[in-house]
């Protein structure tokens, strides 16, 4: 069925008849209210949980209303989870949608650590984001996938671990290379980069290889300003109408090209595109024929770093363009990659993405993807209503 018409259903079945028999129960609902209530009508989050029901011992709170509760943490945007709970004190709907009847049903703080680690390790949203959009997306011919990285600042001190920002990880049985230069006539081999090493390794090899640590990360903005910050880095593969499709989590000193060739295969599995939107950061000739091999269209920013001459050449050339009015095809679609940096803008203003207060990397993923599951809902049914 086309992606319309199934969202058509799902909203006709939600505003028709799922509101006015909440809002029967519960009274009226706010807006937020309603967004949750779409989210949690589309992520089916008890799917994919444990029933606890029958074991010995104590029993563990209810999970499903645990990680209804997370859902709504990201709907509402509220920053830490103590603000959470009192808002579920005061607010009788909420707390209702999320699964507690009374005021002495909603657990304490150390009930909510608890649950969130174990969502974060068992990557609980992750697996819920990876259904949404294959199940929205399964006879969907995506036409442009925009690919980008944005900063995620994380309270903890970053790791400084040897040999950080290089590309190759040695083999444990393999000997250290000789220090010094080689002699004459002397050939040493050549350390294989990770974009070399990639197409030919598996998805979750390319992922074990990426480093995932707090580390401090920095870059140029538009205006040729140098920031860095401590923390992550997110990276996002996001299709038309702003619907992220996926999505990794990596150190902050990881540059962004090394994560185009596992988004890419993520991507894959999960829908069909036709072109890669990229800036310049990603120009290297492994990711471009990567993504042919896939059969897409890569557009890539050129980078005029390594070439000298070659960035007045541009520009002279985008000069001559404007003045005879004309575009290249290339260039118009390349425009289009400005719906990944608004995806950037709302997961940080809207859902959490600037609101990182636990430490370690499946924590941190684990928080950014409530958001970004969140955000995905929300871009799904406004391309309906």
């Amino acid at each position: 069925m086309p992606l319309n018409e199934t969202l058509s259903d799902y909203w006709r079945t939600i505003q028709g008849q799922l509101f006015p028999w909440l809002e029967e129960e519960l009274g009226p609902l706010g807006e937020k209210h309603k967004q949750l209530v779409t989210v949690l009508e589309l992520a089916r989050v008890e799917d994919f949980l444990h029933h606890w029901r029958g074991v010995v011992g104590r029993p563990l709170e209810d999970r499903a209303a645990l990680a209804r509760s997370f859902v709504a943490k990201a709907t509402f945007n509220i920053p830490m989870t103590t603000m959470l709970i009192e808002r579920l004190l005061v607010d009788k709907t909420l707390r209702r949608l999320c699964g507690w009847e009374r005021l002495g049903e909603v657990p304490s703080e150390s009930t909510f650590s608890r649950a969130f680690a174990e969502f974060a390790e068992s990557a609980l949203p992750s697996r819920l984001h990876e259904a949404l959009i294959k199940r929205t997306h399964a006879d969907r011919l995506v036409g442009h996938i925009s690919r980008d990285s944005t900063a995620i600042e994380a309270r903890e001190k970053p790791q400084l671990v040897a040999g950080t920002f290089r590309l190759r990880v040695a083999a444990p049985e393999e000997q250290k290379p000789k220090r010094g230069r080689p002699r004459k006539g002397e050939e040493r081999p050549q350390a294989m980069r990770r974009l070399e090493r990639q197409p030919d390794m598996s998805l979750r090899e390319m992922l074990a290889d990426l480093p995932r640590h707090c580390a401090i990360g920095a870059k140029r903005d538009a205006k040729g300003f140098k920031t860095s910050w401590t923390g992550y880095k997110l990276h996002l593969d996001v299709a038309d109408g702003g619907v992220p499709v996926s999505c990794l989590l990596t150190s902050a000193s990881l540059h962004d090209s090394q994560a185009a060739i596992p988004l890419a295969t993520m991507t894959a599995a999960r829908t069909i595109n036709l072109y890669d939107l990229m800036d310049s950061a990603y120009d290297a000739p492994e990711i471009r024929d990567y993504g042919r091999s896939l059969g897409h269209v890569v557009i890539i920013d050129v980078n005029p770093r390594c070439v000298p001459g070659l960035k007045q050449e541009l520009a002279d050339e985008a000069r001559r363009q404007k003045r005879a009015g004309y575009k290249l095809a290339e260039d118009v679609r390349y425009n289009e990659r400005s719906t990944v940096e608004r995806v950037n803008g709302r997961l940080k203003d809207d859902f959490g993405g600037r609101t990182v207060r636990v430490r370690g990397h499946d924590k941190v993923m684990c928080h950014l993807m409530f958001g970004i599951l969140t955000l995905s809902v929300d871009a799904l049914m406004r391309m309906v209503t």
